[in-house]
């Protein structure tokens, strides 16, 4: 199952609301995201652009932008940033890909006069 890299801001007044009441958080997100069908492999509370991180296997993106708008939609958060995430096999993989893809970058905007 993919693995996903949730990262989340809380806003002012969630802050608030979290001195006031101190709480573990996975223990409110850990059923949303068992109802969407996925699993929480770890939480962790964070200092800097996100405030708490949570790492989730769920079955598809389509799922992980479900988890990730209803906890926009909650009110609480200033921001919520999801990231896909590969194992390393996967990112090899891509790698090996991207090798053989035959792209080519554009060159410099200089040009040439036949």
């Amino acid at each position: 199952m993919p693995h996903f890299l949730t990262q989340v801001a809380y806003n002012e007044q969630a802050w608030q609301s979290l001195v006031s009441n101190p709480q573990n958080r996975l223990d409110a997100i850990r059923p949303v995201v068992e109802k969407l069908g996925g699993r929480v492999v770890n939480a962790y509370f964070a200092f800097g652009d996100y405030d708490f991180v949570l790492i989730t296997e769920l079955p598809d993106n389509a799922t992980a932008a479900a988890l990730a708008i209803s906890a926009s939609a909650g009110g609480a958060c200033k921001s919520v940033k999801t990231t896909p995430l590969m194992e390393a096999a996967e990112g090899l993989d891509a790698l090996r890909k991207a090798a053989n893809s035959g792209y080519r970058a554009p060159m410099s905007g200089r040009t040439t006069t036949a």
